[in-house]
């Protein structure tokens, strides 16, 4: 222990080690403010090479390492514990991208290149890297795959783990392994690559990634509609994909409460009907056909979808500002609930066919549960996974309300398991869910779970605390 600072130091320079109280605050809460914890020092290497002799120092020296990209998590899984006997790892100097073949449709990027740096990086090449979520200005390809971070376009394009090819990663010893692989087809034993990602840093650490891109739209649209309710919104996406499921790369479903807080809370934020309702879908649509009439799929959609009762009013971007205009309105959804009070988060799943009843149920008993709670679900439809949230009653004291995030999200996930869904959609469990690790995924999975963590670190410095209960 003695040793530690000096030798970390010589390793990293002034550059790589934050030991000020002040230098390391930010790195020890997350976004949400849920958290807060101490560590020794914040890290931040360079390179691969000082990652793999960070971990090696710290393991030797007994001291738990909090892998850290930039900090978005929603479940606190990369905030350190309050024991102080761990040091966070901060990835954001490791950001470059290493390569990028417009042929085999790969990049390579270091686990600290901000995920939006990517997709700027994948346009300048005529390529796309389809991720896309309200923290991509500041989240990191290492914890977006880390958590196997959804988003607005998982209905066409997948998971953050479907995007990923290869991996390199510093393990718990030290050791690196180098899985940069770019290939489509592998078969070569176990596939270790999908160990770590959504793994939350627990098995090692990803400093780097070979990500899948696509071609880059040529045409794209989106709209913005108000339903008659929940069936409503779920019969329009079947409609859309009945007609080119292909065309479609995200489908949100937003409530009217949730669209009410947006307009009220964030400058700049309109409601773009001419009436308020209680239900409004937000459809993406994107071609790489240059020549794809995507208006004309919206208007021959909708078309049938107001005739059958469905859609009450529609509105079709036409252009890239106001394109930009209607998806604010869903992106702002998380700010404008912080500022109207105290929320309680629910990221769950269920299966596509089950979320209008996912939204009526969970709300229902939320009520019964605390009377004049106000539910704000929103997300993505068109992959079963809505953000079930909850707003404290109109008047109700914030702290006395959050007291009560267990039980509101103990009946939540009632609701959940009954419609054969997950309590971890997207954010991932960090500190937040592991007590719910073991009536969810008890037995034979978590034991599983468990011995691989045991024979990957088995004296338990990667960041302690996460996903295993």
């Amino acid at each position: 222990m003695s040793d530690l600072p000096d030798a970390l130091a010589t390793l990293l320079g002034p550059a790589g080690l934050l030991t000020d109280p002040a230098d390391i605050a930010p790195a020890l809460s997350d976004w949400r403010g849920l958290y807060r914890g101490a560590a020794l020092a914040v890290l931040r290497p360079a390179s691969t090479q000082q990652v793999a002799d960070c971990v090696r120092i710290c393991a030797e020296a007994g001291i738990a390492i909090v892998p850290q990209g930039g900090n978005t998590s929603m479940v606190g899984g990369a905030t350190p514990e309050g024991n102080g006997r761990s040091v966070v790892l901060s990835l954001a100097r490791m950001n470059r991208i290493r390569d990028i073949d417009a042929v085999d449709m790969t990049m390579t990027a270091e686990a600290g290149v901000v995920v939006k740096a990517a997709q700027d990086a994948a346009a300048e090449a005529n390529c796309l890297f389809p991720l896309s979520f309200g923290g991509e200005g500041t989240a990191m390809i290492g914890g977006i795959l880390s958590t196997n971070a959804g988003g607005n376009t998982t209905v066409r394009y997948g998971n953050a783990r479907e995007l990923m090819l290869g991996l390199e990663v510093v393990l718990p010893d030290g050791q690196v392994w180098n899985g940069l692989r770019r290939l489509r087809k592998d078969n070569t034993g176990y596939a270790l690559r999908h160990l770590f990602v959504g793994a939350e840093g627990t098995l090692g650490i990803i400093t780097a990634a070979t990500l899948r891109l696509f071609a880059r739209p040529r045409a794209s649209e989106v709209l913005f509609c108000s339903v008659a309710d929940e069936d409503a919104a779920l019969a329009v996406f079947r409609r859309f994909r009945e007609a080119d499921e292909t065309a479609i790369r995200a489908f949100e479903y937003m409530s009217g409460l949730g669209v009410d807080f947006a307009v009220k809370h964030i400058p700049g934020v309109a409601l773009p009907l001419a009436q308020r309702a209680d239900h409004y879908i937000l459809v993406d649509l994107a071609s790489t056909r240059a020549d794809a009439d995507l208006q004309g799929l919206a208007e021959q959609v909708l078309g049938a979808a107001m005739e059958a009762g469905e859609v009450l009013d529609a509105v079709i971007g036409g252009s890239e500002a106001r394109r930009a205009a209607l998806w604010r309105i869903r992106e702002e959804h998380p700010e404008a609930q912080r500022k109207e009070g105290a929320s309680v988060k629910n990221d769950v799943s269920v299966p596509v066919s089950k979320v209008p009843e996912l939204i009526r149920r969970a709300s229902a008993a939320c009520g019964r549960l605390i009377p004049g709670i106000r539910p704000v679900p929103f997300g993505h439809m068109g992959d079963g996974n809505i953000h079930m949230n909850l707003e404290q009653p109109e008047g109700m004291d914030p702290a006395a309300f959050l007291a009560r995030s267990h039980d509101i999200m103990e009946t939540v996930n009632a609701v959940v398991r009954e419609l054969d869904g997950s309590f971890s959609a997207e954010h991932g469990i960090g500190r937040l869910k592991t007590d719910m690790m073991e009536s969810w995924r008890g037995g034979a999975e978590l034991d599983a779970m468990r011995r691989i963590k045991a024979a990957l670190d088995p004296t338990g410095i990667m960041n302690p605390g996460k996903v295993l209960p």
